[in-house]
């Protein structure tokens, strides 16, 4: 029996790595749910620094986007969003 997927990000969500904040901000792109029991749900997220990165999306597994660092910069407070502009210039 299959799991039901939770899903973290959708496209337009703005993020972060909160481990490799020299990438810059990223924007979801694309996101892909498989049609196949058992199969991946991942995003592509293109950042600043001009690659674009796919991640697994969802919340379930272990090897979730979420789970390696990528935080929604929607749901951050201005002064936190402030003070990650300082360490990526720091």
């Amino acid at each position: 029996m299959e799991r039901e997927r939770s899903l973290y990000l959708k496209a337009g969500d703005r993020v972060y790595h909160k481990k490799f904040l020299r990438w810059g901000m990223g924007i979801v792109e694309e996101e892909r749910i498989s049609e196949v029991p058992g199969g991946f749900c991942y995003v592509r997220i293109n950042f600043q620094d001009g690659k674009t990165r796919v991640f697994d999306n969802n919340l379930r597994s272990v090897n979730c986007c979420y789970y390696s660092g990528i935080k929604k910069l929607d749901k951050q407070l201005p002064e936190q969003t402030m003070d990650l502009s300082f360490k990526a210039i720091g």
